[in-house]
């Protein structure tokens, strides 16, 4: 590490030693003495040597790893170059950035990425659906998962090149769902309900199952892909007993480049199995922009004058600029965490353990040799994921089966820096389609193998309810 990152990291190493509460004990309550969990060593510093102690606020996804080595740093701002600046389409005198399209979502990452963090979906109808897509499937299932659109394909493109027709828009209309909580207070619940409108290739059909999806923030992706294929399996054979709360299971798949069986670590439902892979597939299906990976266009038969227009180039994105654009998104820190030892937030975390919580948002792992680079290797990492799918129950079933994962179930996703999402984005809205308005409306949305957890939450006191969003929040 250079000097400066250096000391401002054992410097965050050393911050239990100034804590107000002694580390492991402890209670918080009026007129009583309500338990509360232990602070942990390191789990202030969620990802290892490779954590964000410089950038916080609304930079707070922005940081590179500090511990990048010279060469990959270099490489790390390349990668930043081309996430953020919009491709152009072809031909075009700038022929390394040229071949937007012909079909797309976005004209840069950083579209729906904004600032490295996450999308939200359109509140009302005509409000901007900027980085929320819609996947298409069909009923029938094969063993990649649902049949995809045969004129639409596996998502719809609403954006398009000036000789081609964009594939239409969506809208969201918003169902509120009552409830109560055990005490009384109620609380509302929302449900996307979709229409595809401006359809320009023909109706889609009333049997076709769409899908809401927002970007997810872009912090520590490289981390989990270090976390050892051993650890996961573990973790699936430990669900596989009898009486176990949950059962998740690996989502296995062939990696497009390399035609391994890997676990699927990416994607909402663990579709891609390696960062650099799900780096290729985000240029090819949200910008249009073909690689070494996928070096067709998305067009399909029905679409004759998406297949017709001009490419940037065989392949769009040369190999330079893929690699650093996967080291770039492998690379980004987790900002370090807040308010880790406040007694109510530690209160909160001893909830989310009681409630059952990390059965399947697993706090810590230890990453090895799969990292995909040297510098994230070997870190003990705060992700709060077990990387496993696990069936949600019919509320969050979108009917799309991706891979191994049928409709009812989603991968777990790390719990990390969503505290940071209202500051870096100006909102608070969470699970795949963005449905929920913050942590309490994302743990009632949970069934499924989450619903005894689910139960609980809602039966809690509301000083306890307030103690765990406040942990979430830490993370």
């Amino acid at each position: 590490m250079r000097p400066l990152i250096r000391e401002s990291f054992q410097l965050f190493r050393a911050l239990p030693a100034l804590a107000v509460l002694p580390v492991g004990v402890g209670c918080v309550g009026v007129g009583g003495c309500d338990p509360i969990a232990e602070v942990e060593s390191g789990e202030w510093l969620p990802g290892g040597e490779a954590t964000n102690v410089f950038l916080l606020g609304r930079n707070a996804f922005l940081a590179p790893a500090p511990n990048l080595t010279p060469e990959n740093e270099a490489q790390f701002f390349v990668g930043n170059s081309f996430f953020n600046d919009a491709w152009v389409e072809a031909p075009a005198s700038t022929g390394a950035r040229d071949g937007l399209g012909p079909l797309f979502n976005a004209r840069a990452c950083a579209v729906c990425h904004f600032r490295d963090g996450r999308a939200k979906p359109p509140d009302e109808i005509g409000e901007s659906r900027t980085g929320t897509l819609i996947r298409l499937g069909l009923p029938e299932a094969d063993e990649m998962g649902s049949v995809e659109h045969p004129t639409y394909g596996g998502q719809l493109q609403d954006n398009s090149i000036s000789s081609v027709e964009a594939e239409g828009i969506f809208e969201i209309d918003w169902e509120e769902i009552p409830g109560t909580y055990g005490d009384g207070m109620p609380f509302s619940l929302r449900k996307p309900h979709l229409q595809l409108d401006g359809l320009n290739y023909g109706e889609v059909g009333a049997d076709v199952m769409l899908s809401l999806r927002v970007a997810p923030q872009m912090i520590g992706l490289g981390l989990l892909e270090g976390i050892p294929v051993e650890t996961l399996e573990q973790l699936e054979a430990e669900g596989a007993r009898e009486g176990s709360v949950v059962s998740g299971r690996i989502a296995w798949g062939t990696d497009a480049e390399t035609g391994e069986t890997l676990p699927g670590r990416f994607g909402w439902k663990g579709e891609r199995t390696r960062v650099r892979t799900q780096t290729a597939a985000a240029l090819h299906g949200d910008v249009g922009i073909t690689s070494s990976i996928f070096p067709q266009d998305t067009c399909t038969t029905s679409q004759l004058d998406c297949s017709e227009a001009p490419s940037g180039g065989q392949p769009e994105v040369e190999e330079e600029v893929l690699h650093g654009m996967a080291l770039y998104s492998a690379a980004l820190a987790v900002p370090v965490r807040r308010d880790w030892d406040d007694s109510r937030v530690l209160r909160g975390k001893y909830l989310f353990a009681e409630l059952q919580c990390s059965a399947c948002h697993v706090p810590s792992h230890r990453t090895g040799d799969s990292a995909p680079i040297d510098e994230l290797s070997g870190q003990v990492i705060w992700p709060y994921t077990d990387l496993l799918l696990h069936d949600m129950g019919e509320g969050l079933s979108d009917g799309l089966a991706v891979g191994r994962a049928n409709g009812r179930e989603w991968k777990t996703p790390p719990l990390w820096g969503l505290g940071f999402v209202p500051v870096v984005n100006g909102h608070d809205r969470l699970l795949h389609d963005g449905r929920a308005r913050g942590f309490a409306e994302a743990i009632l949305w949970h069934g499924g193998e989450a619903e005894s957890s689910r139960e609980a939450f809602r039966l809690l006191p509301e000083t306890d309810r307030e103690a765990l969003v406040l942990f979430l929040g830490s993370l």
